[in-house]
This record gives structure tokens, C-alpha cells and sequence, in this order.
């Protein structure tokens, strides 16, 4: 349950502002179908990190535990920088005219996550739990929580969410749980 609701927290609050947030607002305010878009969003982020969680779980039992402390430590402190930095709305792939909310939405967010700090976060976290599935499941619900609002409320929450302050708010989980790792504090303790 600890990689579950660590994951889901760190990605809700993470992925405010993102450029998939921004995505999701385009995608809603073109189609004006929210439910493929919401049910877009869910299988692309499935799918993605899915495969992160996998290689993330590869790559921790490959280098071994005390290699992976200090490059998830690290990892995370880059996250918490990385959040700080804005997304453009420009950013990411194109969505095709002819395609139907739902397939625009999919591959959208599927391409759009690659590389993405949400992907990137995962990777580090299914390598910390060393569980795909409970890290899986909590950051798709984290980027539930952060896109459905978006594709419901998108025009509302663009004037009245302090960014900069949810940015911030991220970097500073990020930079905690970097810490943490280094130190060899058990999230177990925590909780």
C-alpha cells in the first residue's frame, strides 16, 4: 500500500502544470468528448508506465541495492529540479484532425510520457518498491487526479491554481524522498 499511495501523491502533485495537463486541456477544449479522453489518458498512461515500472524493477535487481540507493537518491534530487521548470504548451506531438477523441487522446499522452519526469519518476519509484504493480496502479491514478480535473474543469483551474506553487510543492516531495533514500530512511517508518 506504501508504493501505492507514495506513487499516486508524488505523481498527482507532479504532474500539475505538465505539459500532458496542458495536453489534456487541448484535447478537451477540441473534442469537447471527455469521457474518450479520460479513458485515452488512462490506457496510455497504463501502457507507459507499465513498461517504466518494468524497467525500473529490471534495472534495481541488475545493479543491486546499493547502486540503486544512490542513483534513486540522485534521481529524485534532478526530479525536484526538474518540476521546477514550467512546460510549454507546444511541447509534444500533434494530435491528427481525423482521429477520434479517444486513439488522438492514447497515442498523445503515450508519446508525450516518454521521457517525461511522470515516466522517469516511475521508473525510479518501481525501482525503489520493487513492486510494478502497486507503483504502476499509484502513478496512473496520480495522473487521473491531475488530468480528469483538466479535461473537466481545464479553463477554471488554469486561472485560479497557483502553478508556481504546486511546482514547488512537487519539487519539495521529490527532494524529501531523495533524502530519505539516501539516508536509508525506511518509508515504512513514516507511515
Amino acid at each position: 500500500m506504501e508504493a501505492f499511495l507514495i506513487s499516486a501523491g508524488l505523481v498527482a502533485v507532479a504532474e500539475i502544470g505538465d505539459k500532458t495537463q496542458l495536453l489534456a486541456m487541448i484535447l478537451a477544449s477540441r473534442y469537447r468528448r471527455p469521457v474518450p479522453i479520460i479513458l485515452g489518458i488512462l490506457v496510455a498512461t497504463l501502457a507507459n508506465h507499465a513498461l517504466a515500472a518494468w524497467a525500473g524493477a529490471a534495472v534495481a535487481v541488475w545493479l543491486g541495492p546499493d547502486a540503486m540507493r544512490w542513483i534513486l537518491g540522485v534521481l529524485f534530487l534532478v526530479m525536484a529540479g526538474w518540476c521546477l521548470i514550467p512546460d510549454k504548451e507546444d511541447e509534444g506531438p500533434k494530435v491528427a484532425g481525423a482521429a477520434g477523441a479517444f486513439v488522438a487522446t492514447a497515442i498523445a499522452f503515450f508519446l508525450v510520457e516518454i521521457g517525461d519526469k511522470t515516466q522517469i519518476a516511475t521508473v525510479g519509484l518501481a525501482a525503489r518498491f520493487n513492486d510494478l504493480v502497486a507503483v504502476t496502479a499509484g502513478t496512473t491514478l496520480g495522473m487521473m487526479i491531475a488530468n480528469v480535473p483538466a479535461v473537466l474543469f481545464g479553463d477554471v483551474l488554469a486561472r485560479r491554481v497557483p502553478l508556481k506553487l504546486v511546482r514547488a510543492s512537487a519539487a519539495a516531495a521529490f527532494v524529501v524522498l531523495g533524502v530519505l533514500v539516501l539516508l536509508k530512511v525506511d518509508m515504512g517508518l513514516l507511515s
